[in-house]
């Protein structure tokens, strides 16, 4: 999948300037607002993160390129909530929701620090029997695409698209995020840590030896 959002390797973004791990900081009042109501809608428990984050991928490239961190949460939790059937266009459009009866998954504000130290645990104890193991070397698939739904969702970068690398763990089955984030269940498989040369994915390297891993799934892999 090719979108704007995948900018590894690509040429004038301007340097990576490194920051705080983790979440972006909360700052001003919209800004919390905006984190409150995403915590809030996704307790529903009407999509999954894989979906969430596949509706930030298909905001429209000029928006996604001029929005800051929060504007693409609340952007693409509008376009979640009215096709969910949460919330209808009027409603949005209006600022203002028609009465009803509380929701039987309303997320309360006593649920919050509960549910963000729980995480979202997407390892599974079945699934797709493991191809791999440390020191296999493996080359992923070409284009970086998802094999079930034509331009969905994939945590397989662009710049890892088509080459070699070696895995070097193992983490055993987990949710296949390009099935689950349309729906299609969880098609849990095997994740692995696959180490890239950097010079193999840049051309060059900034200094000898260095090497870019990245998570991937088995189905997105073969041996080399």
């Amino acid at each position: 999948m090719s979108r704007v959002h995948d900018m590894g390797g690509r040429w004038g973004d301007g340097p990576v300037v490194p920051g705080p791990q983790g979440m972006v900081p909360v700052g001003a009042e919209w800004q919390r607002a905006a984190l409150a109501l995403t915590l809030a809608a996704g307790g529903l428990g009407a999509w999954s993160i894989d979906r969430s984050r596949h509706a930030r991928e298909c905001l429209a490239p000029g928006d996604y390129a001029r929005f800051s961190y929060y504007e693409k949460w609340i952007a693409a939790l509008a376009d979640l909530v009215v096709a969910t059937g949460l919330v209808s266009r009027a409603e949005l459009a209006a600022g203002a929701a028609d009465p009803a009866p509380p929701h039987p998954r309303l997320f309360t504000a006593d649920k919050v620090a509960p549910a963000l130290a729980r995480g979202t645990p997407y390892r599974r104890e079945t699934g797709v029997a493991a191809a791999f193991a440390p020191g296999d070397r493996v080359r992923t698939r070409l284009p970086a695409r998802n094999a079930f739904v034509p331009g969905g969702h994939t945590r397989l970068p662009g710049y890892a698209a088509g080459q070699v690398g070696t895995v070097i763990l193992g983490h055993g089955a987990h949710v296949l995020p390009d099935a689950n984030a349309h729906g299609l269940g969880e098609c849990p498989e095997p994740l692995y840590t696959v180490a890239f040369a950097a010079a193999d994915l840049w051309g060059a390297a900034e200094g000898t030896g260095d090497e870019v891993t990245a998570d991937l799934w088995q189905s997105y892999l073969e041996p080399a």
